[in-house]
């Protein structure tokens, strides 16, 4: 029997802004004995061209929520409000937060990269290690 392929992987190619995005969070995985960066070792000042597009989401446990510590700019300004200190469950799911929910759930129990894409957006979900477990999740839309 195989596994059913995951229902937020990663597509053969993904849009050029989420694929920097990408880069970046590999280029931070510390050698062979992690599969994931630290989630203090992220710098969204290291990618200024799509800061205004990424966010930094804190992941809690038992029961699982998600919470927006970092939104950039236009995240917010496209949702209608600033969201930053606000969990998931806690705001409307609309534009450009749909689904965000399921996909960072996936996220964390995939411990590995989400993609979804929803009419004409795309949105990027990445792993951080931190406190023995999966703490934070760096994500862009484009």
């Amino acid at each position: 029997m195989t596994n059913p392929a995951s229902p937020y992987a990663l597509p053969a190619t993904i849009e050029a802004d989420l694929a920097e995005v990408h880069t970046y969070w590999q280029s931070l995985i510390r050698g062979q004995a992690s599969d994931m960066p630290y989630w203090d070792d992220v710098k969204l000042s290291a990618l200024p061209r799509l800061e205004d597009r990424m966010m930094l989401i804190g992941v809690f446990e038992k029961p699982e929520r998600f919470r927006f510590e970092i939104i950039g700019r236009r995240l917010s300004e496209h949702y209608g409000k600033d969201v930053t200190g606000s969990f998931a469950d806690e705001i409307a799911s609309a534009a450009p937060f749909e689904y965000l929910r399921a996909q960072a759930s996936a996220t964390v129990e995939s411990r590995a990269p989400t993609y979804i894409q929803h009419g004409a957006q795309a949105r990027l979900l990445l792993p951080l290690w931190g406190n023995g477990r999966i703490s934070m999740l760096l994500g862009v839309s484009a």
